[in-house]
C-alpha cells in the first residue's frame, strides 16, 4: 500500500507533532481508564478477523492504498468493483502464470494494544473469596497490555476468472480456526453478473462487520448484527459472522449496481454440520450513484431467511450433532446507505428482526407453546460517522440502538434486551507502504443492556429495572504486513 509518490512523506517539521500525538492519545486513554473506573470491566475475547485489508495486492499490482480504501481497511468504491470482479484489474498481472516466481500472495496482522474493560451489575462473592456469603451485585474492572488475535490471509486468483480466498485466524488464546476459505468463479459465461462463490465466507453486507474502523470489545461488533432476544437458547446467529455456502452474484462495470443470492447451511459458519439439516438464504441488493462532488452514494437492502432445530435427536440422552429437526423459522430484513458528503461520510442502518415463538419460547416443535406466547420482534439500528481529514487520520463515531417491540411471553417486560451503544475514536496511518502499514488506534465504547442485571445478584430471573453497562478503551498499533 503506497501512495503515489512511493511513500507517505510527513517531513522533519512534523515529526515532533506526531510524537505529541502519540504520546497525548496515550495519556488520554490512561485518564479515561480513571475517570470511567466506576464503570466495572472484565476482559471478553477480542475479536480477531475483524481488519481485511491486504497489502498483498498492492504489491502485486503497484497501486497505492487509496486506490481501494477511504480509510484502510474500508473499501472505496474502485476497491469494491476489484473485489467484486474476483481480485482481478482485467489485465495481465492478474494470472499467476505472469506474475514474479517471487512474489506469494500473503500478509499477516495483529494488534499489540493496550484495553481497559469494565461491567457492572454482575454476581460477585459478597465476601471475596467465601462462597457462603452469599453474590451480590458488583463491578469487574480489567485492563492492562494485551494482543488481539491473528490473521494470516492469503487471497487472489488461481487462473483468469478464477480466485480464492484462504484465512487461518489464531484467537489470542490460543484457538485456532479458519475465518474464510472460498474459490469463486468470476465472469460465468462471460458475464459479469454470474459470480459462484463456494466455501466460507462473508455475507454480501453493504456496511461490512470485517472492514469496519471500530476494534474493541463493545465496539468492535454491529450489536444490530447478533442480536437475539434474551433468554432464547435456540438461535446463535450473526448477520456479521462469515457463512458456509454457496453464492451467486453480479455487477455493473463500475459496481454501481449489484446483488446478491446465498444458500448457506443453517450453523452459523461452524464446520462440522453441529446444528440441522435445513438451509438459509440470503439476498442483497444494491444501487450507487455519484452526485456532484459530493462523491458517489449507496443504498441498498437485505433479507436473511433461515430455520433452526427446536428438537434434537438423540442416542442413549445424547444430542446426535446435525440431526436436530422441528426447525422453526426466523428473519431478518432491512436497508443500508453510504452517504458522502465531501470527506463526511455517513453510514445509515436499519433492521427488523423476527423469531418463531418455538424458539423464542425454546419450545420444541412437538410440544404445545407456553400460555400467550408469540413470536419476538424488534427493529435495531445504528448511524455510524467517518470524518476522512486526510488519507491518513480518520474519526470515527458510532450510535446504535435496538429496541423490542414484541417479548415471547406476554409477562416478560417489553424493555428487557432493549440496547443503547455508542463509539467514538480515531485511526491515524504514520505508515502506508505497498509491503506493510501501520494505523494507530483509539476508541472508546460504552454498551447500555437493559433489564439484564440478575435478580439478588443471581443468574436470574431478571430486574427489569436493572442495566448493565460495559465499557472499553482501547489504544494500540494496528499492523499489516
Amino acid at each position: 500500500m503506497i501512495m503515489s509518490n512511493g511513500k507517505w512523506r510527513s517531513g522533519p517539521k512534523s515529526s515532533l507533532l506526531n510524537s505529541i500525538l502519540v504520546i497525548t492519545s496515550f495519556a488520554i486513554v490512561l485518564v479515561l481508564s480513571v475517570l470511567t473506573d466506576s464503570q466495572p470491566a472484565y476482559a471478553l475475547p477480542l475479536h480477531t478477523g475483524n481488519v481485511r485489508a491486504i497489502p498483498a495486492f498492492a504489491r502485486k499490482y503497484g497501486l497505492p492504498c487509496s486506490a481501494c480504501h477511504t480509510a484502510w481497511p474500508e473499501l472505496n468504491n474502485f476497491g469494491q468493483t476489484f473485489r467484486d470482479n474476483g481480485y482481478q484489474l482485467n489485465n495481465d498481472h492478474d494470472s499467476p502464470i505472469y506474475q514474479d516466481p517471487g512474489y506469494f500472495p500473503i500478509s499477516f496482522r495483529i494488534t499489540p494494544q493496550w484495553h481497559r474493560e469494565g461491567i457492572n451489575n454482575q454476581p460477585i462473592d459478597a465476601i471475596a473469596g467465601d462462597a457462603a456469603s452469599g453474590l451480590v451485585p458488583g463491578r469487574i474492572t480489567t485492563h492492562g497490555f494485551d494482543l488481539s488475535g491473528f490473521d494470516l490471509w492469503s487471497a487472489g486468483t488461481l487462473y483468469k476468472n478464477i480466485s480464492f480466498t484462504l484465512l487461518p485466524a489464531v484467537e489470542a488464546t490460543g484457538g485456532v480456526g479458519f475465518e474464510a476459505a472460498f474459490i469463486r468463479f468470476d465472469n460465468l459465461k462471460g458475464s459479469r453478473w454470474l459470480n459462484f462463490k463456494f466455501g466460507k465466507f462473508e455475507l454480501d453486507n453493504m456496511l461490512s462487520e470485517k472492514r469496519f474502523l471500530f476494534l474493541s470489545n463493545n465496539g468492535g461488533f454491529y450489536q444490530s448484527y447478533h442480536f437475539v432476544p434474551v433468554g432464547e437458547m435456540s438461535n446463535a446467529f450473526g448477520l456479521g459472522d462469515n457463512q458456509l455456502g454457496a453464492e451467486l452474484s453480479g455487477h455493473s462495470v463500475n459496481s454501481y449496481t449489484r446483488y446478491g443470492v446465498a444458500l448457506l447451511s443453517s450453523n452459523d459458519g461452524t464446520p462440522g454440520l453441529p446444528t440441522s439439516r435445513s438451509y438459509d438464504t440470503y439476498l442483497t441488493f444494491s444501487q450507487a450513484f455519484p452526485v456532484g462532488k459530493l462523491g458517489v452514494q449507496r443504498f441498498g437492502g437485505f433479507a436473511y431467511i433461515g430455520r433452526r432445530p427446536t428438537i434434537a435427536l438423540t442416542s442413549d440422552g445424547i444430542p446426535i450433532p446435525g440431526a436436530g429437526y422441528g426447525n422453526k423459522s426466523f428473519y431478518r430484513v432491512g436497508f443500508s446507505g453510504d452517504l458522502n458528503i465531501g470527506k463526511f461520510q455517513i453510514l445509515p442502518f436499519f433492521l427488523h428482526g423476527y423469531e418463531s415463538a418455538f424458539l423464542g419460547t425454546n419450545t420444541a416443535a412437538n410440544a404445545a407453546l407456553p400460555d400467550g406466547a408469540m413470536a419476538p420482534t424488534w427493529n435495531a439500528g445504528f448511524v455510524e460517522t467517518h470524518l476522512h481529514l486526510n488519507p491518513q487520520f480518520v474519526f470515527t463515531n458510532r450510535f446504535e440502538l435496538i429496541r423490542m417491540s414484541r417479548q415471547a411471553l406476554p409477562t416478560t417486560p417489553l424493555n428487557i434486551g432493549n440496547i443503547d451503544a455508542y463509539s467514538i475514536g480515531y485511526r491515524w496511518y504514520p505508515i502506508m507502504f505497498s509491503r506493510a502499514g501501520v494505523a494507530f488506534h483509539n476508541e472508546y465504547s460504552i454498551t447500555k443492556t437493559q433489564g439484564t442485571a440478575p435478580l439478588s445478584g443471581g443468574s436470574g430471573p431478571f430486574d427489569p429495572t436493572g442495566a448493565v453497562w460495559s465499557n472499553s478503551v482501547k489504544a494500540g498499533f494496528d499492523i499489516a504486513f
